[in-house]
């Protein structure tokens, strides 16, 4: 355009204000260094001093490019159009004179790349867009259209501008770039100091765990066992440490404050909880304890815990728990496969003594479990209701056994438990033990007679199988039955002829239990009643069920079916051993 000669020559021609001194002017490079130039205004160096100042006090991109667009007039015969400002790479539209002018050169400016082009304004002449190209690289764009065309003092005035403007916003991005480096060390030193203070803390935690571990090793190395383990606990948190077996039972307790006597569990509740610690990860606080569960594949062997009211364990204590609950969990889990190995063993050995087996061997074997066959040995048998004869309850009895002063071998059949047992058993202790142990009193023990030697087990293994048969057969079905006790109960035993028991049942019941078949009635059974009530008609009736008239009504008929004479001593004997006879020897109902 003719307005701004770009890169062209000037042709050089009198200046009517006279010629520029000499000297060389910093100008922009669209304006040429040749030609003689018109001497600038005071007024307009005044300005483009006062624009220098004023730009390089900015530090905004947006308000330097408005600046230099505000003092575009100021310099010749020019105005600004618009105003671009390079960001990431791409032009943005900045200040506006006016929307409709700057929309017109959007694509062409932002098409630019560094180069000053004439661009066509609408409604104006001489439209050029000016670089802004500082040490920085190009920062933008000025458009600019001149009313008249400007002298070389003139050009030379807006080349100044457009270099100060783009110098200013080189040290604008410059500072911009220096406090983004700025921000950007700080973040950095606070996230290494944030680093560093987490690799102390990893390193601290580090540190405890392996100090836990190594006590734990230690303590296993040494062969330790469950109290070792708790002490050593103990010994690193502060806080007291206990362990309870699978059904709440206190096995340990180190530190002080221990209960006494320990408070007995509720049995549903305590299920309750090690289900609902074993649904949630990790230690779980109940109450004033924090707790962790013994459980080594899987299965529950105990709980350890640590008594903490004040809520003060952190994580530190919780880390050490873990390690002691892991360490815990071998201990006994092997334990328990020593356990169960010993009871393996123990339960072959019964099984041989049952059986009958040589006395040196069964003396040998016997000894190395701790077990004195010399001593005066009883075989015991127990069936309770509703319990499977597992390994479980074979435990459960075993348990039950030693807590009453009974050392005792161990093994199980299909429907009872057997313990060849040291020394006379206390009464109903085992009973009575048993029935807390398992929460019912549904059970029935068989006690055999005393047995001296190995080679007459298993001769007392039947005795105890009849007296269990004959309590569980009687009306109290519960309890415990001791062979010496049974009295003429003791001939009626598998050893004894069954034929002529069977003779004797029917000589004196024959014509009843015909009768009962025939009618489907029930007279054996309600003379087996009568005579276990000891002829009381008003319990033998309650317990049959029946109103007092309806049995005599019975023992009427029985009198005349069988023949024989209740008010007789020796046929009620008879009768009443008949009756024994027929209910436990030969199946009749129980």
């Amino acid at each position: 355009m003719a307005g701004f000669r770009g890169r062209s020559v000037y042709r050089r021609r009198p200046d009517r204000e006279g010629g520029l001194p000499p000297g060389r002017l910093g100008q922009h490079p669209t304006i040429s260094r040749r030609g003689s130039r018109r001497p600038l205004s005071a007024l307009a160096c005044h300005k483009l001093l006062a624009a220098s100042q004023a730009l390089f006090d900015t530090r905004d991109e947006s308000d330097i490019l408005r600046l230099a667009m505000d003092y575009v007039s100021a310099v010749g015969p020019y105005r600004a159009e618009a105003g671009y400002l390079r960001v990431h790479g791409h032009m943005v539209p900045g200040p506006q004179v006016g929307q409709g002018n700057a929309s017109a050169v959007d694509r062409t400016v932002r098409e630019l790349t560094g180069r000053d082009v004439p661009v066509t304004v609408p409604g104006r002449s001489r439209g050029r867009a000016l670089a802004l190209q500082g040490p920085g690289g190009l920062h933008g764009y000025l458009v600019v259209t001149s009313r008249s065309r400007p002298t070389d003092a003139q050009h030379f005035l807006l080349a100044t501008l457009v270099r100060l403007t783009a110098a200013a916003l080189s040290v604008a991005v410059a500072h911009h770039r220096r406090r983004e480096d700025a921000l950007e060390l700080h973040r950095l030193r606070r996230e290494r100091a944030g680093f560093q203070q987490r690799l102390i803390t990893l390193v601290v935690e580090l540190g405890y765990q392996r100090a836990v571990h190594e006590t734990f090793a230690e303590v296993a190395a040494s062969g330790g066992g469950e109290e070792a383990v708790t002490s050593a606990l103990h010994g690193l948190i502060g806080f007291p440490v206990l362990v309870e077996d699978r059904f709440g039972r206190l096995r340990s307790w180190t530190g002080p404050g221990r209960p006494d006597p320990y408070p007995d569990p509720d049995p549903a509740r305590h299920e309750e909880m090690l289900q609902g610690i074993a649904r949630r990860d990790g230690p779980v606080r109940i109450n004033d304890r924090l707790l962790s569960l013994i459980r080594p594949r899987g299965e529950i062997l105990g709980v350890l815990a640590l008594v903490d009211p004040e809520g003060d364990a952190d994580e530190y204590t919780v880390c050490a728990l873990k390690h002691a609950a892991t360490s815990l969990a071998v201990e006994l889990s092997h334990l328990r496969h020593l356990a169960e190995a010993e009871l393996r063993l123990r339960r072959e050995l019964v099984d041989d003594l049952l059986g009958g087996t040589d006395e040196a061997s069964a003396y040998a074997r016997s000894e190395a479990f701790g077990h004195d066959l010399h001593r005066i040995q009883y075989v015991v048998v127990v069936q309770w209701r509703n319990r499977a004869a597992d390994d479980a309850f074979a435990r459960t009895v075993g348990r039950a056994a030693s807590a009453v002063g009974m050392p005792s071998l161990v093994t199980r059949r299909s429907d009872h438990v057997v313990l060849v047992a040291e020394g006379s058993p206390h009464d109903h202790a085992l009973y009575e033990t048993l029935a807390r142990e398992t929460g019912t009193p549904d059970g029935t023990i068989g006690v055999s007679a005393r047995c001296d030697t190995p080679d007459g087990i298993p001769g007392h293994y039947q005795e105890a199988l009849r007296a269990l048969e004959v309590r569980r057969r009687s009306r109290r079905r519960y309890g415990t039955t001791f062979f010496d006790d049974l009295g003429l109960y003791r001939i009626l035993g598998p050893g004894n002829e069954y034929q002529e028991l069977e003779a004797f049942v029917r000589e004196w019941l024959g014509p009843l239990v015909d009768y009962d078949g025939r009618h489907r009635t029930a007279l054996v059974e309600t003379l087996s009643r009568y005579f276990d009530c000891g002829g009381n008609y008003a319990e033998t009736a309650e317990s049959l069920a029946i109103h007092r008239s309806t049995l005599r009504y019975r023992l009427q008929r029985i009198r005349e079916i069988s023949g024989h004479d209740l008010t007789s001593v020796e046929d009620r004997l008879n009768l009443q051993v008949a009756t024994r006879v027929w209910k436990i020897m030969l199946g009749g109902p129980g």
